[in-house]
This record gives C-alpha cells, structure tokens and sequence, in this order.
C-alpha cells in the first residue's frame, strides 16, 4: 500500500469570531492506492495548510503509510527550522491523525484496541461553562469546569463565582476552573486559599506555559492540584512537566500536540511519574480512544461544538460517553 495524496481544509463553521477560527481546526486527508483514506484533525488553519502542502506531503506521497512513527520523526526534523511548536506540530498532528485513523482500518480495529483494547466502556464526562453554570446543562454532566480567565478581574469575583456554582451542583459534583494563562503566581495562591473549601478539583492554566519556575512554586504551596498543557506542544515539552511535576494533571490536546503518537507517550511518561492525564477535548472522537484504552481514571471533556463537520461523535448520556467500535477512530466526515 502507497500514500497517493495528502490533501488539507479548514471546514466552514461556526466557530468562535478569534483565533479559533483564524488559526482554526483543519481536517487532513491521506488517501491511498487501495482506495483506504484516513481522516484526522489538526489546528492552525491555512498557515497549517500550507506547511501540509509545502513541506510534509512531500515526504511521504510514494511511502508505505507504516512505520507511521517514523514519519512522525521524519515530520519533525522537517520542520525544525521553525516548528517544535505551535502552527508546525499542529499540522502535523492532523497528518499523524490521519495515519492512526489509517491503520486502525487497515486493521478493520478500533484505535482504542490498538492501543491495547478498551479498559472502560463508558466514561465521567465534563463540561467548560463561562461564568455560571446553566440550568438546562445540571445532570448532563459528571463535573464542570468554570472559566476564570477573562470574567473577572479580582480574587473576590473569581471566588463569588466559584462559590455560586458549587451551591448550584452540590456537594457531590467534581468542579474546576480554568485561568487561561492570565493569572501570576500571588494571584493563583490567594484564590486557592479561598476556594480550596469549595473542593475545587484543579486550577488549569494560571499562568504562562513557559513559567515553569512560577508552576514549581504553586505546586509547592497551592492547596488546590494545578493543571495544564493544552498549549503545550510534543511529548519532548512533557518531559520537564511530568518529571519534576510540576503539574498534578496534564492536558495535551491530541489535535494539537503532535497527534496520537504523542498522546500515548505523553500517557506513558505521566504513568511513570504519577502524574495524571485529562486530554483538553478529550471527549472528541480523537482523543476519546486513548482514555478508554490508556486512562486508569478517565474523565472527558465535551467536543468543540461548532466541529459539526466531524460526524460519528458518540451522544453523551447521563454524564457518560462511549469511545466508537468501528474501524479507526469512527469518525464520518460531514461534507
């Protein structure tokens, strides 16, 4: 079997007015002579497309699509001139999608039974919410995350929020909240004073992925776990992360870090470590694979909803999700 094509858009569709949409979700496509395409998922918009069609299909149009690994390093040491990070992996993390979803066809097996076979059936599902926790979202949810970053601009606000919507869910509800990189070091641990009687379950991202100094004096102090690396990219960047734990929980975005071959190093590395794992997005089809076969405590986060293009993304049902049966990872793309 010969790759023939790999071939990148970035769908229309409702997705947010920002950088979301800008620099947004792009589906890959690798089609091959026997007539067996696989589909994947990757981010950073045209300028992702082009570096696809500029510098990675060339090195694998006329491949075998196995070892897909080792196309994984030659992608990287292809771009190293300017990636590691960022716009670069994002796109090769829709390729490396692709080729997964590829060979868990070939193989007429789900991805998850090639990771090495569903540990959990059904799996705890969560939600983001702004603010406030609606209504009409109690009981469809097993936890949810509240985020901080842009609503409010004191401790105080920060916390009257959180305490209004651990009244509104009850004790028994698991909740977070999410800074998004704009909190310091003195902000995040007057908070996590004053809420770590709420029984928070983590703070994500309170500051700047590359202050780790500032990471390594919250886990130190905060009486609430700290969490992030949603814009962390390659295992390789995990490394110092998950060793020196400077995380309690770690958040790769499978569409983003460098696609399922990193995904599954980055699960190894933080087993080793016993540092967990809760994949940003993790309830898409793409990363809902690993938990199911990788997470010993999965809890998945709901899809983007304005990704209606991917179909085959399983129905939440009272708090839980399913990963799909199918060959890889089930999704259907709707043109």
């Amino acid at each position: 079997m010969k790759i023939t094509a790999i071939r990148a858009c970035q769908p229309k569709c409702d997705s947010p007015p920002d950088w979301r949409t800008a620099l947004g979700q792009i589906l890959v496509a690798v089609e091959t002579d026997a007539g067996i395409i696989g589909h994947g998922v990757g981010g950073g918009g045209e300028a992702a497309i082009h570096v696809i069609r500029t510098v990675l299909s060339d090195l694998l149009i006329g491949r075998d699509p196995e070892p897909l690994e080792s196309h994984w390093q030659a992608m990287y040491d292809a771009t190293l001139p300017f990636g590691r990070k960022g716009i670069a992996i994002m796109a090769l993390s829709g390729i490396d999608l692709a080729l997964w979803d590829l060979r868990g066809k070939v193989a007429k097996q789900a991805i998850a039974q090639l990771l090495g076979g569903p540990i959990h059936k059904r799996m705890p599902t969560y939600t983001t919410v702004w603010d406030a926790i609606p209504e009409a979202l109690i009981g469809q949810h097993r936890a949810f995350k509240i985020h901080l970053g842009k609503s409010a601009a004191t401790v105080d606000a920060c916390v009257d929020i959180v305490a209004r919507a651990r009244a509104r869910v009850g004790p028994a509800v698991a909740l977070m909240v999410d800074a998004w990189m704009t909190w310091d070091v003195a902000f995040t641990l007057r908070f996590a004073e004053r809420v770590a009687p709420l029984r928070i379950d983590w703070i994500e991202e309170p500051l700047p992925p590359d202050d780790l100094a500032g990471y390594a004096e919250l886990v130190r102090q905060s009486p609430v776990p700290i969490a992030g690396g949603e814009h962390e990219f390659t295992a390789a960047a995990f490394v110092p992360i998950i060793e020196r734990r400077l995380h309690h929980v770690v958040q790769p975005d499978v569409c983003w870090c460098g696609g399922m071959t990193e995904l599954v190093k980055i699960y190894r590395l933080a087993r080793q470590h016993g540092v967990g794992v809760c994949p940003h997005r993790g309830g898409e089809i793409w990363a809902l694979h690993a938990l199911a076969a990788l997470d010993p405590q999965p809890l998945a986060e709901s899809g983007r909803p304005w990704m209606t293009w991917v179909g085959g993304q399983p129905a939440i049902h009272d708090g839980m999700i399913e990963a799909p049966t199918g060959p890889g990872f089930g999704a259907v793309i709707n043109s």
